[in-house]
């Protein structure tokens, strides 16, 4: 092929695609404006995709599985106007917790339990937490060879007992606790009831059959100083307090029932509540016979039921009678074994376990 026959062959070639390419794009932008209503041309269709963009948003708008989705945040705006009345009510109260039971043991559960003091108090409450250790402190007497022992539903607690209950509240379930709450900010702080004379004790000799028998260092109070306990929740804190007394006669201290002691300082600080956590659903009607739980009952009431109870039900039962007989508005007992109890317990109508109130405030 001559180099002019190869030169025409090119430039006929480049002609044809510069038609075919001018074809395209006369194609192109003809499409672009039956799309768009291009007003370059033919406007008898303009603003189509605006009108088709209205009626997407309309049916949008229709679609009932869009409006679920817009409003999944109405159930958390009911729980809170159910709570607004309890928050109303409980506003600047104190409330003593008795923490306790299966609540020490398992690790959501404690992470609950803290949760739920760290929202009563700012949620405008006052509480002050009151803690035993029992499952602790008979691991820790297995550990030193102490053989765990109870009477009258109380700890028979030697001399050398004594040293492992006070290192195992003092010095392990406190500072679990106090850490436990600080993680949210910091608010809790520990003591025992021998810090500035806060809870004082004598020996406590209970009766068995008929007889008064010796359980060791195990304290009766005698006497509350709440000046420490005040101080710390005019300060915004959250007193978590171990259940030990100081002796008022012979220079010891007293293991003192958690229960019995959660009861003292909420009627020594005139709290709102009295809450105990525990590991029922609260006290039964016909326990074993019946596994129906009462709801309410009145302070005399709950002092008919006393001698019936099981051992491990009476110091709770009579902390929450000696509460209520002594200016606290309520005591109740609920199941610490159900997350978030004690923020079920105050602030929803419904509630959990049982609560004792005053006489005159109604039968059960």
């Amino acid at each position: 092929m001559t180099e002019g026959t190869t030169r025409g062959t090119a430039e006929n070639t480049a002609e044809n695609t510069a038609e075919t390419e001018t074809e395209t794009e006369d194609e192109t932008e003809a499409m672009a404006q039956e799309t768009t209503g291009d007003t370059s041309g033919d406007t008898s269709d303009g603003g189509a995709v605006e009108d088709a963009a209205e009626d997407l948003s309309d049916d949008a708008a229709d679609d009932p599985t869009n409006r679920t989705r817009r409003h999944t945040a109405l159930p958390k705006a009911q729980i809170l106007i159910e709570a607004l009345p309890w928050l109303t009510r409980h506003h600047g109260r104190t409330v003593v917790i008795k923490f306790g039971g299966n609540a020490m043991i398992d690790e959501d559960l404690k992470a609950a339990f803290a949760q739920d003091v760290v929202f009563l108090r700012h949620a405008g409450l006052k509480p002050v937490v009151v803690h035993g250790g029992g499952p602790q402190i008979s691991a820790a007497l297995d550990r030193h060879g102490i053989v765990s022992e109870f009477k009258a539903g109380l700890r028979v607690t030697t001399e050398d007992a004594m040293d492992v209950v006070r290192m195992v509240l003092a010095g392990q379930v406190q500072r679990e606790l106090v850490g436990l709450l600080n993680q949210h900010g910091p608010l809790a702080v520990g003591l025992t009831g021998e810090d500035a004379h806060t809870i004082t004790a004598t020996r406590h000799r209970p009766f068995v059959g008929g007889e008064q028998i010796d359980i060791g260092r195990v304290g009766e109070i005698t006497a509350i100083d709440t000046g420490a306990i005040r101080a710390l929740l005019e300060d915004g804190r959250v007193p978590v307090v171990s259940s030990i007394a100081r002796s008022q006669d012979d220079g010891h201290v007293y293991n003192v029932n958690a229960d019995t002691a959660a009861a003292a300082l909420a009627a020594a600080l005139g709290a709102e509540t009295l809450m105990v956590l525990t590991d029922v659903e609260g006290l039964y009607e016909d326990w074993p016979h019946s596994d129906e739980v009462i709801s309410r009952l009145t302070a005399s009431q709950l002092e008919k039921l006393l001698p019936e109870l099981s051992s491990g039900m009476v110091p709770k039962m009579e902390g929450c009678l000696h509460a209520v007989r002594n200016g606290v508005t309520t005591a109740r007992v609920i199941d610490g074994r159900v997350p978030h109890s004690i923020l079920l317990e105050i602030f929803t109508d419904e509630g959990i376990g049982t609560m004792v109130v005053p006489d005159g405030q109604g039968e059960a």
